[in-house]
This record gives C-alpha cells, sequence and structure tokens, in this order.
C-alpha cells in the first residue's frame, strides 16, 4: 500500500469525538508530513475551538441531529441528510480524499453517506457501548470497525466484529512519565512536593455532585493533609473553599493540559468518559470514577474492566458525598502502597499505541 494522500477525518460536537481525532491526526502527520487532512466539523460544534488552533483544515457542512425516534423530524430527515451529504461530497471531491475516518458525532454521518456514493474506503472508531447513533448509521456502509477497549465487541453485537486498536491519545498523554515531572507539575499549580494531591475532574461539563462533594470536604481533606487540585468545569459554579486551609485546595474552571493534572495526582477521582478511562488507565493513575447517572449507563461500562482489572473504584452518584469522601478518599490517597498497586493494574489494562494501531488498521482498510 502507497502512502495515502488525502485523509477526511469527521468527528464532532464533544470532547470524546474531537480529542481522539486529534490525537489520529497527529499521529497521520508524524508518519507523513505531505498526507493533506481535511477535518469536517458543524457551524455550532466544539471543534471550531479545537481543530483549527491544532493547525488542521476545518470544513464546515450543515448537519442535523438524528431523531431517535419517529416524529415529524424524522419525516424531515432524509432531506436534511442528503443536503450534508452534498455539501460534504463537495469537500471530499475537492481535497481528492482517499479515505473517510469517524469518530462520532452527527457531522460523521453526512461524511459516511458522500464517501459510500464515491466507493470510497470508510473507517469507523468506536469507543462507547452502545455505539453512538452516528456510528451505528456508518456501520450501516462500512466492514471497517475499530473500537477503543476489549470489552467492546463482548458487549454489543454491532461490535462483534470490530478490532480493537485502543483510544489515539495526544502525545503529551501517551507518552507521560507521571514520576518524571510530579515536582515540576506541582511546583506550576502551586501544590507541595511533599504532601499527597487528589486530583478533581468531572469531564469537559465538569460534574456538580462531585464538586459539592469534595469542596464539602475541603477542611476534613486540609487537616489530612491532603492537597486538593480541583478543575470545576467552565459550566458549573464555582465551588466556595475555605481560604485559611493548612494546605493548598487549587480550583481552576478548565485545564486544557490534562496531562499537568494527571502528573501531580497520586488519585483522581472523576467521571467514566471514555477518553477519561483510556487516558488514566494508559499512564497508569489510580482513580475513583463517579459515573453520569443520567444516561445508558455508558461511562458506567468504560470504567468497570478497569475497575474489575484493579486500577480505581466505583461508586454511584448517589453515594458521592462530603461524609463518602472523609471515609473513601482520605485512606486512599493516604495510602502509597495501595496507590502503586492500583496504578500498576490500570496501566496493565490501559495502551499507549492507538494512534498508530488505529493507523494500521486504516492500511489495511484502504489497501483491501
Amino acid at each position: 500500500m502507497g502512502p495515502l494522500r488525502s485523509v477526511v477525518l469527521c468527528g464532532g460536537g464533544t470532547g470524546g469525538h474531537i480529542y481522539p481525532l486529534l490525537a489520529f491526526a497527529d499521529c497521520l502527520r508524524r508518519h507523513d508530513p505531505s498526507v493533506r487532512i481535511t477535518c469536517l466539523g458543524t457551524p455550532k460544534g466544539l471543534e471550531n475551538e479545537l481543530i483549527p488552533p491544532a493547525g488542521y483544515d476545518l470544513r464546515q457542512i450543515p448537519a442535523y441531529q438524528l431523531p431517535r425516534s419517529v416524529n415529524m423530524s424524522l419525516v424531515r430527515t432524509p432531506d436534511r441528510m442528503w443536503k450534508a451529504a452534498r455539501a460534504a461530497g463537495k469537500v471530499l471531491d475537492e481535497v481528492r480524499a482517499d479515505v473517510v475516518i469517524g469518530f462520532g458525532g452527527y457531522v460523521s454521518v453526512p461524511g459516511y453517506l458522500a464517501a459510500w456514493r464515491r466507493e470510497l474506503p470508510i473507517v469507523i472508531h468506536e469507543v462507547n457501548v452502545p455505539p453512538g447513533v452516528a456510528n451505528r448509521l456508518g456501520m450501516k456502509f462500512t466492514k471497517n470497525i475499530a473500537v477503543g477497549f476489549p470489552h467492546q465487541p463482548a458487549q454489543a453485537e454491532s461490535l462483534r466484529d470490530a478490532r480493537v486498536v485502543g483510544v489515539p491519545l495526544r502525545r503529551g498523554i501517551a507518552g507521560l512519565d507521571r514520576a518524571a515531572v510530579r515536582d515540576a507539575a506541582r511546583a506550576h499549580f502551586g501544590l507541595r512536593p511533599d504532601l499527597p494531591v487528589l486530583f478533581v475532574a468531572g469531564g469537559s461539563q465538569g460534574a456538580r455532585s462531585i464538586n459539592l462533594a469534595v469542596s464539602g470536604a475541603a477542611k476534613e481533606l486540609a487537616r489530612n493533609g491532603v492537597q486538593v487540585l480541583h478543575v470545576i468545569g467552565a459550566r458549573n459554579e464555582p465551588v466556595s473553599v475555605p481560604t485559611d486551609l493548612p494546605v493548598p485546595y487549587v480550583t481552576l474552571p478548565y485545564l486544557s493540559e490534562m496531562e499537568l493534572g494527571y502528573a501531580a495526582a497520586d488519585l483522581m477521582l472523576g467521571r467514566g468518559g471514555a477518553m477519561t478511562c483510556a487516558e488514566v488507565a494508559a499512564i497508569g493513575l489510580p482513580t475513583i470514577y463517579v459515573p453520569y447517572p443520567h444516561s445508558n449507563q455508558e461511562q458506567k461500562r468504560n470504567a468497570l474492566p478497569v475497575v474489575e482489572a484493579g486500577g480505581g473504584l466505583l461508586v454511584d452518584d448517589a453515594e458521592v458525598t462530603p461524609a463518602w469522601v472523609e471515609r473513601t478518599v482520605i485512606p486512599l490517597v493516604r495510602d502509597p502502597q495501595r496507590l502503586a498497586a492500583m496504578g500498576a493494574a490500570a496501566a496493565a489494562y490501559g495502551r499507549r499505541d492507538g494512534d498508530v494501531a488505529l493507523l494500521n488498521f486504516v492500511y489495511e482498510a484502504v489497501s483491501r
């Protein structure tokens, strides 16, 4: 198989689709600096804030939320969808695409349709069980399905024949040596080098229940010598933390360089998004997962395998209170031996090579 000349990547809406897309784009560029990389996005998605600053060409096309039930919106969907697919097709023709690779989100569907009409190879990367609605539709047009985690083919019939490649991760995370940069990371946040650090982050949106529980336990955490690095989430209310604590409790609305937070931490407390699970397992960071409770339980399914492997704990959102933090989190973050065992188990489950494994799969699919 010769080099790929032009690749179109589809994925938008949320970080869970865009971050693996960007990590894969970086991998493509590392392996072949001459390859043309074009990303499809929608005018409103988070991709507009993330993809152009990363140095990639983002083409906007109209994309419509796919209805999950039979209603008037479903009646209008074919007309809208073909309009979006025509716009995607113009981009594919202009850049003379060799392959379309989709990571999910509504913008992927027009890309899949346009590629199918042109008989171009389509590769789909999916990280959730069940697969998202856009990728489920895409699977009608291709058998080239890659997944992020080994539990997915066993749990979803549609993924039974998928290739497990891992999740493409940014180099800053995939190559992170936590121990080597721990002191520098702690200094960056104004944390002490000699006391344990609890890193709290509820994903790109934050998590109000986690925020309230940890901030409510601030005095007890400090009394036990536990430092806190707390990413609130840009859309959440600020938390109130006492100002006279004897050890640092640092709050941030958002953290773009998550690798610094991971490096500073002894223990993480967060949600169970697929990207979080992939990142913390790859770098061997012990984590307490509190899956988002108002969904189809996909976050619980994401976190359960690494927890069963010994890499963390799984806790229901309803249980997360200041008293629970005092009872469960404080003893764990102060137990270096238990944390070391958890970290080793997480690292044994996780993988750092998802980007290269997906690239090899794409080459196979195109050569077929």
